[in-house]
């Protein structure tokens, strides 16, 4: 989307521009040849990075399905995430709603298993000793602090490469639990 974005916004602002003169010169738009030319590439432009964007999320998506027996994610609300305005237009840009469903119906496709869960503290818990970060008067942890040593056992801590662990053992739990049931 980031390689395609300014000719996007290039041909946006002269749509604009052969807009307000067709209004400014009183005549409709539809009988407007050059706003209607324009309008058509800005719509292919957006077919493209629909495109693109959708073939990005198929491929991973059937990637790691095939390469593996056991898919977890975490269940993230899209909505909380693009509050953080640094990041927003990354995140839109993935389409982790789109990614999750095409997990789990190709998991399902290729019998493989694909299981959320939930993201309550799985960055603040130590994977080594279960200590929760913002408990017994300790801070929790911040976006910025991407390493940290844990208060009760001393382990050091990547905190991405501890929350994957967390969420794997969260997930392998849930299937257990799902095993025991049936």
């Amino acid at each position: 989307y980031r390689t395609i974005k300014g000719k996007l916004a290039k041909a946006q602002r002269t749509l604009s521009r052969r807009q307000r003169r067709a209004k400014k010169e009183q005549r409709s738009l539809r009988e407007s040849k050059n706003y209607q030319k324009q309008r058509l590439l800005v719509a292919k432009i957006h077919a493209r990075v629909f495109d693109r964007r959708r073939d990005f999320l198929q491929r991973t998506s059937t990637a790691l399905i095939k390469n593996q027996d056991l898919v977890v994610a975490e269940e993230l609300r899209s909505k909380n995430l693009l509050k953080n305005h640094a990041l927003a237009m990354s995140i839109s840009d993935v389409g982790w709603r789109s990614f999750l469903g095409m997990l789990s119906y190709k998991a399902d496709l290729y019998d493989r298993q694909f299981i959320t869960v939930s993201p309550k503290n799985t960055t603040q818990t130590c994977h080594d000793c279960g200590f929760v970060m913002g408990s017994n008067g300790t801070e929790k942890l911040t976006l910025a602090d991407r390493e940290w040593i844990c208060p009760q056992c001393h382990v050091h801590h990547i905190r991405d490469y501890n929350a994957a662990l967390n969420i794997l053992e969260k997930g392998l739990q849930k299937q257990q639990k799902a095993q025991s049931k049936s």
